[in-house]
């Protein structure tokens, strides 16, 4: 399974207005939970983010951060890009704020998978270069045009 796999072009945001860690997963929980067209896992998945920060933060470095959880109930993996607008206190693990966000959550029996998943997401956001394209993307198709991008690149190495 590829991260493009996992996304929608509604679920690619640019410009995202949030004042607080609670409030980002809050937004991402929902966006998570629209293609499973079930809004009862919306808390659920909020839950297991939530829960997975309590372990210790998902902010990688260079801005970038990927909350996730193994979800009960989920069905299917999902996951959300957002770019916020103004970089957002995460306890990442250089201390910078992160403006970069790919949510992800997965049906709680993918072990395996779920560190697949987030080994490329790893890759993806070790890329300096792609980064600053991330951060540079005037919209959201524009976004989920570089996320499809990424994924062939990767494919083709």
């Amino acid at each position: 399974m590829q991260l493009i796999d996992l996304l929608s072009p509604a679920q690619v945001r640019a410009g995202v207005a949030v004042a607080s860690k609670k409030r980002l997963l809050e937004m991402c929980a929902s966006l998570l939970a629209a293609p499973a067209s079930n809004a009862a896992l919306e808390r659920p998945i909020f839950d297991g983010l939530c829960a997975r920060e309590r372990l210790g933060s998902t902010g990688l470095s260079h801005g970038c951060a990927i909350p996730h959880g193994r979800i009960p109930g989920l069905v299917a993996p999902t996951g959300c890009f957002l770019r916020l607008n103004e970089a957002l206190d995460f306890d990442a693990l250089d201390g910078e704020p992160v403006d970069l966000v790919f949510a992800l959550a997965v049906p709680e029996h993918y072990t395996d998978q779920h560190l697949a998943l987030l080994s490329q997401l790893a890759q993806m956001f070790s890329d300096p270069v792609f980064r600053m394209r991330l951060k540079q993307a005037p919209n959201d198709s524009a976004l989920y045009s570089l996320l499809s991008e990424w994924q062939a690149l990767s494919e083709a190495a």
